[in-house]
């Protein structure tokens, strides 16, 4: 287990009010978990930043039916089968598909991956969670 270090943060009582109001609605258990998790995610973007090794999830919603829908959608994943570590497909109804794409690499690759799926005509909505490989944060 990691040693934990306790350090005083100076905040202007407003600030501190809506932050502790913000974590209320979080269901956070205390402040020092929310914090944590603060620094972690801007350690993750700085992971992205820096070009670093990442994760993450991209997630499509299309009309299957959509005329060389899927076959567009296959070959850009073929064209980074390296970056895709798993793929899910839901049925979401007799038209409508959910795709959720696990992806590993360095963020340009991954962050063009998601650009060509996304913009592929049929898709209706994408997004996409960034993460990271943990190997950095603790």
């Amino acid at each position: 287990m990691t040693e934990l270090v306790r350090f005083g943060v100076s905040l202007e009582n407003q600030l501190l009010q809506r932050f502790d109001a913000r974590l209320k609605e979080k269901q956070y258990t205390n402040r020092s978990e929310a914090i944590r998790d603060l620094i972690r995610e801007d350690l993750v973007k700085k992971e992205w930043q820096e070009n670093k090794e990442v994760t993450g999830a991209i997630t499509l919603i299309y009309n299957h039916q959509k005329r060389q829908l899927l076959n567009r959608l296959m070959d850009v994943q073929h064209d980074y089968h390296d970056n895709i570590l798993s793929t899910q497909h839901i049925h979401l109804d007799d038209y409508n598909c959910l795709e959720i794409i696990a992806v590993k690499g360095r963020p340009r690759q991954i962050e063009e991956l998601y650009g060509k799926l996304k913009s592929a005509k049929g898709v209706k909505h994408g997004c996409f969670a960034a993460s990271t490989t943990g190997r950095r944060v603790i």
